[in-house]
């Protein structure tokens, strides 16, 4: 069964590279420029890293140090 750390381990490396997936997409299928296509590599990253900070304050790490349990 798939569990929440386990959905979360399994989304960094996805969203990491949905960025440069979709700046692939765009310039291979022509319907952008390489103008447009720049600024969607570190999107990826940054959603990933957002995900990351999102999980250490609101997640069970977040709860449990707010328990005071180690």
């Amino acid at each position: 069964m798939l569990e929440r750390p386990d959905a979360v381990l399994a989304a960094i490396p996805l969203l990491a590279m949905s960025g440069l997936a979709l700046r692939t997409v765009i310039a291979v299928t022509g319907a952008g420029t390489g103008l447009l296509a720049a600024p969607l590599a570190p999107v990826g990253y940054l959603a990933a890293l957002a995900l990351v900070f999102r999980e250490l304050l609101t997640g069970p790490v977040a709860e449990q140090a707010e328990n005071g349990s180690a």
